[in-house]
């Protein structure tokens, strides 16, 4: 299985999609989006900002195999 670890982030706010290198051993909480600076969080049951934004899940969610993670602690 080959696992992706860039995902594009679009912010909620103002639509800004920015490729980010995915973190693969902690959660990323917050990102800061350099377009409107709204301050992106995990939302309520995702594990990252990854999964809640982006396009791709987080490397712990691709290697369970689901579409998005809600494993905080990973």
């Amino acid at each position: 299985m080959k696992v992706l670890l860039k995902s594009n982030i679009t912010c909620p706010k103002c639509e800004h999609v920015k490729s980010e290198l995915m973190p693969i051993d902690t959660p990323l909480q917050h990102y800061e989006c350099e377009s409107c600076g709204e301050v992106l969080i995990a939302q309520e049951g995702m594990c990252c900002v990854f999964c809640a934004y982006g396009d791709a899940p987080c490397p712990q969610a691709q290697v369970k195999g689901v579409s998005r993670c809600t494993d905080k602690l990973h």
